[in-house]
């Protein structure tokens, strides 16, 4: 199982609507897809269409109380993606792994095995706390979404020295699979500026494909549905099936799903 931690500690990049989307892009080319929620807010698992009363097990379980992952995980109404959800206990599980030995190793350690799963996309709160910590030990690779503003390249910077100390101490083989440039409005200079030294400073790394602002992109998770399955010809659905499929051209080939 390929393990993508999306992350970026600065709020309101795209980072829950980049994951869910992803997640359902990438099960509907055939994978069989796990998304992992560990953002206490929940908006991952609302926006799956997982409401709060429905989640009799979370990612605090997973985390905390060292449940097995098949306990923890719940069908969607999306064929081929599972999630895990989180519940509002999730926002006290940093305090509480404070004190536990091996807390940064916990998700790797639930995440270790056969899952049955070909790829899990992790969902990270917009910090980079304990929670942010166990996503980027556990994960193979780090997906970044990026707001086409100023301040989020100061972000980016604080975020790329975050997992050069995490691949230091924690996890040499962790790697950037690629930046995704979100909330891009053309109508708007700055937005194109930033684009353009976010590609100038980080080249390659950042994906062709550029995920615009779009209403039906806000309008989905009310509805507890996946932009893709919200309205699929949106302009936002097309960048988002648009970036699955790059991110499937950058996966290592020999864990790519047959």
């Amino acid at each position: 199982m390929i393990r993508v931690a999306i992350a970026n500690q600065k709020g309101g990049v795209g980072k829950t609507t980049t994951a869910i989307n992803i997640a359902t892009a990438m099960a509907a080319t055939g994978w069989k897809v796990l998304l992992i929620d560990l953002d206490p807010q929940g908006n991952a698992s609302t926006g799956i269409g997982i409401g709060a009363a429905d989640r009799t097990t979370s990612s605090y379980d997973l985390l905390v109380d060292q449940a097995p992952l098949p306990e923890c995980v719940m069908q969607t109404r999306i064929p081929g993606l599972d999630i895990v959800p989180a519940t509002v206990d999730l926002s006290g599980a940093e305090v509480e792994l404070v004190a536990v030995e091996n807390r940064t190793d916990r998700l790797r350690t639930a995440l270790g095995g056969e899952s049955g799963y070909d790829i899990c996309f992790i969902d990270c709160p917009p910090s980079l706390g304990l929670l942010t910590l166990n996503a980027l030990c556990a994960a193979d690779t780090l997906l970044v979404p990026l707001q086409c503003e100023f301040f989020a390249l100061e972000g980016l910077s604080q975020l790329l020295q975050t997992v050069e100390r995490v691949q230091q101490r924690f996890n040499p083989a962790l790697g950037i699979v690629g930046v995704a440039l979100t909330m891009f409005d053309r109508r708007n200079r700055l937005t194109d500026q930033v684009a353009d030294d976010v590609r100038s400073c980080l080249g390659q790394l950042v994906f062709d494909a550029v995920i615009p602002r779009n209403v039906r992109l806000s309008e989905a998770p009310s509805h507890g549905l996946p932009a893709l399955v919200y309205d699929h010809t949106c302009t936002g659905s097309r960048a988002y099936m648009a970036l699955a499929r790059e991110l499937i051209s950058r996966l290592p080939e020999r864990k790519k799903a047959a």
